[in-house]
């Protein structure tokens, strides 16, 4: 494995393309309602994207995917093609974002609501975001990548839900995707160790019923095999000279 350590120079490009990245959550949460259709919100997506922010979407064409970001609706995992699926009341939906900017990826996701949550929806999407953020809080020089997944398997498990395995974090850069995996589950001082100026996303998936998965027929969109309720956040990291720097952080975020 070879983690790819930023340059200065690198680190303000990832710092520009993580903040288009967390502009188009901010953007476009006022067009998740109600009779909207996924692929609506795609287009609209992309439109920001590549007018306004002058960038591009990685996720088109990548590998195939055929749309601009994904969205995955109540028991999707991650993955979900955008399409003509209308989103309705009651709906928690998943709109992961990548960006590229000056050849750099700013990478992230957030869990929306479409009207009033249920209980239940509520409760797995604020946990959800409690375990990435104690992930993330985990991040500073001299960590290992285990420590960071021992954290968030353990308070995911503590709270009676499980986490995904199959999917995980990734380094990112130049390149959508890079070393190291970025386990949500682990051992404590197992893995590499973090140092300052590697970048990757934490992205724990979080089942409100047991964590096996499987693959629709489309090859990309993932569900629960017990058909419950699944979560994610997901957000680019940078490992900094101390602890950490959230590079997709958005105004209403704050980090100890």
């Amino acid at each position: 494995m070879s983690i790819n350590i930023k340059t200065t120079e690198e680190i303000e490009k990832m710092r520009v393309a993580g903040k288009l990245a967390s502009e188009v959550l901010q953007m476009i949460g006022d067009h998740v309602k109600p009779g909207v259709t996924t692929q609506e919100i795609n287009d609209i997506c992309h439109d920001y994207i590549v007018n306004t922010q002058q960038a591009i979407p990685a996720p088109l064409n990548y590998r195939g995917f055929p749309r601009s970001v994904c969205t995955s609706i109540n028991h999707q995992v991650c993955h979900g093609i955008p399409g003509d699926r209308v989103l309705k009341e009651g709906d928690m939906v998943n709109i992961d974002v990548t960006v590229i900017k000056d050849e750099f990826h700013g990478d992230t996701s957030k869990m929306f609501m479409v009207g009033k949550p249920s209980v239940k929806a509520q409760r797995l999407i604020d946990l959800t975001y409690q375990a990435m953020s104690i992930g993330i809080n985990e991040v500073k020089p001299g960590v290992t990548f285990g420590d960071i997944g021992f954290a968030i398997q353990s308070f995911v498990e503590k709270n009676k839900c499980s986490v995904v395995r199959e999917y995980c974090g990734h380094g990112i850069g130049r390149n959508f995707h890079e070393d190291p995996q970025v386990l949500h589950y682990g051992k404590p001082g197992t893995g590499d160790k973090l140092a300052p100026g590697m970048t990757f996303t934490i992205e724990p998936m979080v089942n409100a019923g047991k964590r096996h998965v499987r693959l629709l027929p489309d090859q990309w969109t993932v569900v629960t095999k017990d058909h419950s309720l699944s979560a994610q956040w997901e957000h680019t990291i940078l490992v900094t000279e101390d602890a950490f720097e959230v590079l997709t952080s958005r105004p209403e975020e704050s980090w100890n």
